[in-house]
């Protein structure tokens, strides 16, 4: 889209130097992966002498933002590095959106098939060719607008992903022009529960299994209202088939997790909320993955590492170190949750 707002350049107005920042060398440009419908650029890191069939991560900026900038800040490629896994970047690019904001709110460019989404399919698909992933460890995490488009990559290519993390992101299919996506933002207009599965229903034609969900939102975003991480929590709850209410809700790192159980006993959507935190991706800076910078904030909990382990990267919390193997951790104290014998991470309520 070739349109200018004044919405977006609120969202997006501290971010202007950082968004024009040259890839670092930790970032490769993946240059060809298929038609493009939605005119997306890519960038990956892969670790040398990755294990065979890695898990890979897909990442999502968000406004204003770019994959070097955001992997630097969240600290994505520095966990890949240290345990071993590999990480997708999509990136935006002016033509398409003047803010850098994936166009979550354009149905061209969230249904399968077209646009931005299929761009983002294809780029998992050729990174899986090229470099042997693992296709039943891929996962994908965005922030904003990048979490609104992930979470429209996981309705659109269930099939494809077995995990999604939103980062103060939106519903699926729930705005159709910029200002009903400023209105959802806000948190009004939003649709009820049957209207809201019914939009995540006809997004494809899987029948499961269901990639997991993760929703972490502050609690005091003024930028996208908490109302949103509700909303994708019931988007979400039917196909899954989880109780109204939460199986489980504990303190972590000092701020709100609460758990939906489904059938099989695993904890199908998590959220947690971010006790005084606005819009931003939630960071631990001294966990060592991760810096300040905008939207990216020190909120004594790294959604980087939590996410990671729910789904199971940083087994028994070792590094990898290159020519060793794996070393322990100092961490894992900082992490609620017991470990197994096997030392696999295992949450106990």
């Amino acid at each position: 889209m070739r349109f200018l707002l004044d919405g977006f350049k609120r969202v997006a107005r501290s971010h202007k130097r950082s968004a024009a920042a040259p890839a670092p060398a930790t970032l490769s440009r993946l240059q060809t992966f298929g038609s493009n419908p939605g005119a997306l650029q890519a960038w990956y890191h892969v670790p040398e002498g990755l294990t065979k069939a890695p898990a890979l991560v897909v990442v999502l900026h968000g406004c204003g933002q770019n994959a070097a900038g955001y992997d630097q800040a969240a600290g994505w490629s520095k966990a890949a590095e240290d345990f071993g896994f590999a990480v997708l970047y999509p990136e935006q690019i002016h033509t398409n959106n003047p803010k850098l904001c994936f166009n979550w709110f354009n149905l061209g460019d969230i249904r399968r098939g077209q646009g931005e989404v299929h761009s983002i399919w294809q780029m998992v698909e050729t990174m899986t060719t090229e470099h042997g992933i693992n296709r039943d460890r891929i996962y994908i995490t965005g922030l904003s607008a990048g979490g609104a488009m992930a979470n429209a990559a996981l309705c659109a290519y269930p099939e494809t992903f077995a995990g999604g993390a939103i980062i103060a992101g939106l519903p699926y299919a729930v705005a159709t022009s910029v200002p009903a996506a400023f209105d959802r933002m806000r948190g009004h207009g939003i649709p009820n529960e049957e209207c809201l599965q019914e939009r995540l229903a006809e997004a494809s034609s899987h029948i499961g299994p269901w990639p997991t969900i993760s929703v972490w939102h502050g609690t005091i975003d003024g930028t996208v209202a908490q109302a949103n991480a509700s909303a994708i929590i019931t988007q979400w709850s039917g196909v899954h088939d989880v109780p109204l209410n939460p199986s489980s809700v504990k303190t972590v790192d000092g701020h709100k997790r609460l758990a939906w159980r489904d059938r099989f006993g695993r904890d199908a959507i998590e959220l947690y909320l971010i006790e005084r935190m606005d819009h931003g991706t939630p960071l631990d800076v001294a966990s060592g993955y991760g810096q300040i910078a905008p939207y990216m904030l020190d909120a004594g909990i790294s959604s980087t590492l939590h996410t990671a382990r729910s789904w199971g990267l940083t087994p028994a919390f070792r590094r990898r170190l290159k020519g060793i193997g794996y070393v322990r951790t100092t961490r894992p104290a900082q992490v609620t949750g017991d470990l197994s014998p096997t030392g696999r991470k295992t949450f106990k309520w």
